[in-house]
């Protein structure tokens, strides 16, 4: 099976977490496993845990990285299919449970599960509406379509995809299925069009863009789970452990930037001479700002226009 996919900031995620032999280290988000593969190629020894909720792409990785997966290996990958959000959970069930040196998170969606046109991620291929990293999650992009009321369509449209039409988008939605289902993705990509005036439909890319990565998110719970993923994974960083987190979107950004301040920052009560140890920042920013990717990268590859890295260290 075929899962490439070209990885966004790949030498500065991965050097950044300053890999070291006989480390355990964690992909949350393995996808093609472009990271992966530079970071065990740093290594002489040590292991990897991949986790990936999307069955495609551990099925995928089974077989790239075969050599990888043998007990006797002394450098050696652990496939997880599950969701990064049950990181603690899954790590003590593999006997992990002393900390890890790092982990790294590539965010969004990746090529081929926009280019797997069944899968009902993309606005370009018709299909059903789908959009479930986890194949064998319930929810899907037609239920929410379907189902949620006008007011709750526009919120999710507005709040996950910064559409400013979202209430006359949901409100023409609602209305076109009061007459049957809405079943595709070009039949939803027709409803946008038509629910967002021409003067807005000649510029900002296509009309569905936002509406459709709404809707992912929304599908996915990404925002939800991106925090409970990064709260659990600090809290099992060893000392001197790092954390890499490329986002695509600012609300993503947000979420990482907030959280990596959080732990970095403590408000001191004026004339304390001693800071208790309970009171002491559990990180430091390795970069104040986000990595964004260099110019030859941008003109190489598109995905990484919106990029944002974010690192810390445990203290």
């Amino acid at each position: 099976m075929k899962f490439k996919h070209t990885s966004v900031l790949l030498h500065e995620t991965i050097d950044n977490l300053k890999p070291k032999d006989d480390g355990l280290y964690v992909d949350a988000t393995f996808g093609g496993g472009g990271h992966a593969k530079y970071l065990l190629s740093k290594l002489h020894t040590g292991t990897l845990i991949g986790f990936d909720q999307d069955e495609y792409a551990i099925h995928a990785a089974k077989l790239n990285f075969a050599d990888l997966l043998q007990e006797d290996s002394n450098l050696r990958l652990q496939l997880v299919h599950d969701n990064f959000s049950h990181l603690k959970e899954d790590l003590v069930k593999l006997g992990y449970s002393n900390g890890i040196d790092g982990i790294y998170y590539d965010l969004g969606v990746s090529s081929p599960q926009f280019d797997q046109a069944d899968r009902g991620f993309s606005y370009r291929y018709n299909a059903r509406l789908g959009m479930r990293m986890d194949q064998s999650q319930e929810l899907d992009a037609y239920q929410i379509v379907n189902q949620r009321s006008q007011r709750e369509l526009a919120n999710i449209l507005y709040k996950y995809g910064d559409e400013k039409f979202s209430r006359q988008i949901a409100h023409r939605i609602v209305e076109k299925r009061k007459e049957k289902p809405i079943e595709t993705t070009f039949e939803l990509v027709d409803i946008i069009k038509d629910a967002i005036p021409a003067f807005a439909r000649r510029t900002g890319g296509h009309p569905a863009k936002k509406s459709f990565q709404a809707l992912r998110v929304a599908v996915n719970h990404e925002l939800e789970v991106l925090q409970i993923s990064l709260e659990e994974a600090i809290k099992l960083l060893k000392p001197h452990g790092r954390i890499s987190v490329i986002t695509f979107q600012s609300d993503e950004d947000k979420i990482v930037k907030r959280i990596f301040k959080k732990y970095s920052e403590v408000d001191l009560p004026r004339g304390m001479p001693v800071i208790p140890d309970n009171l002491k920042p559990t990180l430091r920013l390795v970069n104040r700002k986000p990595i964004t990717a260099s110019a030859s990268e941008l003109e190489n590859n598109n995905r990484s226009h919106s990029a944002k890295l974010r690192v810390a260290e445990k203290i």
